[in-house]
């Protein structure tokens, strides 16, 4: 039998967000694949398929205790990190970038599932060491070590950009723990001296991409393209847009990936700044949501899970825009429930599926 007060507990408010922002999704992506031809066809069934998937896994994710998760991080962790190695030994190639475990009928990206797990796992190393002051340097080696094995094998792929964002959303969350000032200074500093070796560390692709962030004019017709069509679509929709399915820009088929990594460029155009800003309004309810579920959480577990789940959606928000707009290159980060893609849309719902699951079982530390 079901214990009423799940129910009572169940966020309802989280649940409609989440839901009308992936109404939004699917009318966007309506309209980015309408006049795709061929080369499009049946992406917009798929992502309602997917959809329809990614129900059943937040139902299962909120439906099983969240404090069996810490139990087994660990062991979770390990084979997020075999899936990432099976990417680089059997994966499909697509672009020039190993990404993909092809399964026959299916599909996915491990680094997608990994950015959950990685949450899971630190959160379970830091609430079994719950502690009044600040980490030092030297007690973060663990957890170090524990983020850069997977950042390691993401950025093997090649795929900088999840890279990069695991290592945000682990900082976001060491952040959260608190780490001591002097550690603080000595961990900036150390990442702002290794700015030039990074440099040199990465392939010509990835550097043309941070020069033409800088100069996009510098190659339009190339490495520039992106950023200059989606700022024109972003630009054209003015105030109110130019109404759904009318977005010259995407019917048009100047965006490249504009049912994926540039879908934001295609609502913009076709719903203008009002749109775009009811779109960030909704995510910014859906964070401060999830943001109080970590508040009022009554296990540390529980809070730093929420947290980190708050945090990768953020990232990912704040990154798709960024590169929408032309201030941070072109990384292929997706926006959540928004972008075409199955392994998105599955670990995005089952990220909500814990947030839920985090909050309705609160009641259950109450003296």
């Amino acid at each position: 039998m079901i214990d009423r007060r799940l129910v009572q507990n169940f966020d309802w408010l989280l649940l409609f967000l989440s839901l009308t922002v992936i109404v939004v999704g699917l009318l966007t992506l309506y309209s980015a694949v309408d006049s795709g031809g061929r080369e499009y066809s049946g992406a917009f069934q798929r992502q309602l398929y997917w959809l329809a998937l990614g129900i059943v896994v937040m139902v299962v994710a909120f439906a099983l205790d969240y404090r069996w998760l810490e139990r087994f991080a660990y062991p979770m962790y390990l084979l997020g990190l075999l899936l990432l190695l099976a990417v680089l030994l059997f994966g499909k190639t697509v672009s020039g970038s190993r990404r993909w475990l092809d399964l026959g009928m299916l599909a996915f990206q491990p680094s997608e599932i990994m950015k959950p797990l990685l949450v899971i796992a630190l959160a379970r190393f830091f609430c079994r060491r719950e502690r009044s002051k600040a980490y030092r340097l030297r007690e973060l080696a663990l957890p170090a070590v524990i983020v850069m094995l997977p950042v390691l094998l993401i950025a093997m792929q090649p795929d900088l950009g999840t890279a990069m964002l695991l290592l945000i959303i682990s900082a976001s969350l060491v952040l959260f723990v608190g780490v001591h000032r002097n550690s603080l200074l000595l961990l900036g500093t150390c990442a702002l001296g290794s700015l030039p070796l990074f440099w040199f560390l990465l392939k010509d692709y990835q550097r043309q991409r941070i020069l033409t962030l800088l100069d996009p004019g510098r190659d339009p017709l190339g490495a520039g393209y992106h950023i200059i069509q989606s700022k024109i679509a972003v630009g054209s929709g003015q105030l109110l847009g130019k109404g759904f399915l009318h977005g010259t820009q995407s019917q048009l088929q100047f965006i490249p990936e504009h049912h994926t990594d540039f879908v934001f460029s295609v609502l913009a155009e076709e719903w203008g700044f009002v749109g775009s800003l009811l779109l960030l309004g909704l995510f910014l309810c859906l964070l401060l949501r999830a943001l109080d579920v970590a508040r009022r959480s009554r296990d540390h577990f529980g809070a730093l899970l929420a947290f980190g789940i708050a945090a990768t959606i953020f990232w990912h928000v704040v990154v798709n825009i960024a590169m929408v707009l032309g201030l941070l290159p072109v990384v292929g980060i997706p926006l959540p429930l928004v972008s075409y893609g199955g392994s998105s849309v599955l670990v995005t719902m089952g990220s909500i599926g814990l947030l839920l699951n985090v909050g309705m079982r609160k009641f259950l530390f109450q003296k």
